[in-house]
């Protein structure tokens, strides 16, 4: 007998949880609360954009004209720099022997030039010129010109040694930052265009915003219109922005904010702000939410 409910009692305790599992499932979840709370435009009518924080040079990637070993590095990150302050130096101890080469040979041709203008002006400066031929003077003043021209070659491979000692000696193009130093003592620096630069450079003083306008919205910004920049994860921290320029050439959308809903088969209109406010916690790189006033969709504009 005991067998013969078995079944049936099992059945109704499967079914029961069964009808339990749907009911805790069909609770409604909470939304799960934001750290903070997203910022919001202070005008009725916007355009709103992400912005990337940059230098006002734009981020400038440091190359070398000469691949090496890195011998010495003069910077740090953060090092602020002036236009011609030495970065790096690539290692020079064979361009020095090779000038020291060149400087001797140019003192060797110097001695063959005077040899050579001392016995023209001995032939020149002759009273009885029938004392060497028509042919020993033209000879001499071939030898003169000759050896002269050989001073000359010798001076200019010293020049071209001293240039490539000075391109060995990497220097800051303008006055800036050190953003990024990824380049270390023994390590080899490649030319060309790199995938890591070797250093990364700006003028962070004053910090411009580079921010990718919607080509559907483009129309609606002005130059001059407000704008202003809320830091992510706290909205308090704001700064009002002055406008710089437009990019004039609309590009495909690269800088990416993660967004569930962000498109990325579109263009944007690219415009650059200077942040104002250089004492809040804002650093290259940086991603910031951008709001600019602007009409409505409704608007339309007359000449």
């Amino acid at each position: 007998m005991i067998r013969k409910y078995i079944l049936p009692v099992l059945a109704a305790v499967g079914v029961g949880l069964g009808v339990l599992m749907v009911v805790m499932g069909s609770k409604k979840v909470p939304p799960a609360q934001p750290v903070d709370q997203p910022s919001q435009s202070p005008w009725k009518t916007f355009v709103s954009g992400a912005g990337i924080v940059e230098s006002n040079t734009e981020n400038i990637s440091i190359g070398t004209h000469i691949a090496g070993i890195v011998a010495k590095i003069y910077v740090d990150k953060g090092t602020k720099v002036k236009a011609g302050d030495p970065l790096f130096l690539i290692d020079d101890r064979s361009t020095r022997a090779q000038l020291a080469v060149a400087q001797a040979a140019v003192e060797v041709a110097k001695a063959q030039h005077a040899n050579a203008k001392n016995q023209l002006d001995f032939a020149e400066n002759l009273t009885d010129k029938r004392a060497l031929s028509v042919q020993e003077i033209t000879n001499r003043r071939y030898n003169e010109k000759s050896a002269y021209a050989n001073l000359e070659q010798a001076q200019a491979e010293v020049n071209s040694i001293q240039t490539t000692l000075e391109l060995l000696t990497v220097r800051a193009p303008v006055d800036g930052n050190i953003l990024q130093l990824k380049i270390r003592l023994g390590e080899y620096a490649q030319t060309g265009v790199l995938n890591q630069p070797l250093i990364l450079l700006g003028n962070i003083n004053p910090m411009n915003i580079r921010i990718d306008i919607d080509e559907n919205d483009a129309w609606r910004v002005r130059a001059n219109a407000p704008a202003i920049a809320y830091v992510r994860g706290n909205r308090s921290i704001s700064t009002s922005l002055k406008f710089v320029r437009f990019e004039p050439y609309v590009i495909p959308k690269t800088n990416l904010t993660g967004q569930s809903t962000e498109r990325v088969d579109t263009r944007v209109l690219q415009v650059i702000y200077s942040i104002e406010a250089n004492n809040l916690p804002i650093y290259v790189g940086q991603l910031m939410d951008i709001y600019i006033q602007a009409p409505g969709h409704d608007e339309r504009i007359t000449k």
